[in-house]
């Protein structure tokens, strides 16, 4: 996916002065102190003078000044070929089989990211250690009824059959929840895996037309509530429904073997991970993006990133391509420490296990 920045600069409509007000002065006869007042009068109506005429000649000027209004067009024209085409250069190659895991080999072997199970599944938690003991998302603690119910529901476990395999097919793979519709030029047309909670699903079915497949990341256990309701078409009760911040989706159009849940080790391990980058003394729960990178490096050969990297510097800027909020937002949250997420993917890029293609890191 390849993002692009556009910025509208509007004008101020008006450079309009205020009316001036002057009224007749009638002669007066001047006495010695009647001469200072009037003298002080006459010094404080040329220094008013002098900084109105300042003030305006530094607004009027710099907007009277010719300037050539293709210069900036053209810069933002030059920039999109060059990301359009290294996109498309690095779309017609084959994948390199290994590339990810070979480049993580190279790492600090701390950051433990390597050969994690992606999807839940039945007896996961025999052969490995699943954090049953943190909260959700980064692990399941509570949840024990709720997953055998979630489990019990989905068809086919791990991925399908399309999918299978890294690098099938020499294709690419798109991932994360960021909406594609209406965005297809530097968005692509699908989406090969759609992370999501319930309140962030997609409400519109269209939404779901070009995705291969949708993994719950789990935030609280009424999460796995949910997706059993969404795959049996059993409905939630009005309790339930009660303790959502916001509706959710009651039906997704897709065929139950493509649905699946995430691993809570995938969230751990990139909190983890992330501690070597912050101050924070506590666990960090990491962004759906940086947690589908991680998610990315265990399903695909090649792993490119397009638009990462949240700009802290222009707090005006957008966060996101497909919405009005901006850059303050997730500066002002609690959650995420996007700082650390920043210098966690500058190093995986470093080590050549990611490529950063609109270099937004």
């Amino acid at each position: 996916m390849v993002t692009l920045k556009h910025l509208s600069v509007e004008e101020p409509d008006d450079y309009s002065s205020p009316d001036a007000d002057f009224s007749e002065i009638t002669p007066v006869t001047v006495t010695p102190d009647t001469r200072e007042m009037l003298l002080s009068r006459t010094n404080n109506l040329a220094l008013s003078l002098v900084l109105l005429v300042g003030c305006y000649s530094a607004i009027l000027v710099p907007a009277l000044i010719t300037s050539d209004p293709l210069s900036g067009a053209n810069d933002n024209q030059h920039t999109d070929m060059v990301l359009l085409n290294r996109s498309a250069s690095l779309l017609l190659q084959p994948c390199h089989p290994g590339w990810c895991v070979s480049h993580l080999l190279s790492l600090d072997s701390s950051l433990d990211l390597q050969d994690i199970p992606v999807f839940l599944q039945s007896g996961i938690a025999a052969d490995r250690r699943i954090p049953w003991d943190l909260a959700p998302p980064l692990g399941l603690q509570g949840c024990d009824e709720s997953v055998a119910r979630a489990l019990a529901s989905l068809t086919h476990p791990g991925l399908p059959p399309s999918l299978e395999g890294r690098g099938r097919g020499g294709g690419c793979r798109r991932m994360n929840n960021a909406p594609v519709s209406g965005f297809e030029r530097d968005a692509g047309s699908r989406t090969t895996v759609r992370l999501m909670y319930p309140e962030g699903a997609p409400l519109s079915p269209n939404e779901y037309r070009h995705t291969s497949l949708v993994t719950l990341v789990v935030y609280k256990c009424l999460d796995l509530d949910w997706l059993t309701s969404v795959i049996t078409k059993q409905p939630l009760s009005w309790w339930s429904k009660l303790w959502f911040w916001r509706d959710v989706v009651e039906n997704i159009p897709l065929k139950p073997e493509n649905i699946q849940i995430l691993n809570p080790e995938i969230m751990h391990k990139t909190g983890l991970a992330l501690q070597r980058y912050t101050q924070q003394q506590r666990k960090l729960v990491p962004t759906l993006g940086a947690s589908a990178v991680v998610m990315a490096l265990q399903l695909c050969d090649e792993v490119s990133l397009a638009g990462f990297g949240y700009d802290l510097q222009h707090l005006g800027a957008r966060l996101h391509y497909y919405e009005s909020l901006r850059m303050d937002a997730i500066k002002a949250q609690v959650v995420h420490d996007v700082s650390a997420e920043k210098l966690f993917l500058r190093e995986l890029v470093a080590a050549g296990v990611l490529t950063d293609l609109t270099g937004a890191l």
